[in-house]
């Protein structure tokens, strides 16, 4: 499926779909050596240091002190990385909720990351977004 730039046709495919576990964000000093592939699910550098998303399980039992305790919802539309408002629109509908989102953009998907246990309510507010711009309300 191509990647979609078109706001409206977006918003209306959002899918979200809450993924089982509980993830954590883990901050390695730079030069560290990462954690086993099939363990990490995201990795970005940074000049303060490495930082790795993973399970919270995965993160325990290799040691590593985890923050932000959370669950992961990915975003099913085929959002092109050059789409504008896309994401704003997703966390203003939560911010509205007061649900904070830490939000990862890859190639094919646009992933959230929310608390621990409000993960189902943001994916019925992403729901309503999705139902709302299908119905062509704004």
């Amino acid at each position: 499926m191509p990647a979609e730039r078109d706001l409206s046709r977006l918003l209306a495919t959002i899918e979200p779909r809450l993924q089982p576990g509980t993830y954590v964000f883990c901050a390695l000093e730079r030069g560290a050596t990462l954690p086993p592939e099939p363990a990490v699910r995201m990795t970005f550098r940074e000049p303060e240091g490495i930082t790795v998303v993973m399970g919270s399980q995965d993160a325990e039992r290799l040691g590593l002190a985890g923050e932000f305790e959370s669950e992961w919802i990915v975003i099913g539309a085929a959002s092109d990385l050059r789409a504008v408002g896309f994401l704003a629109a997703l966390t203003s509908a939560l911010a509205e909720a007061g649900i904070a989102a830490n939000v990862v953009s890859a190639v094919h998907h646009d992933h959230l990351f929310v608390r621990s246990g409000q993960g189902a309510a943001a994916v019925a507010v992403l729901e309503a977004v999705q139902g709302r711009r299908a119905a062509g309300r704004p």
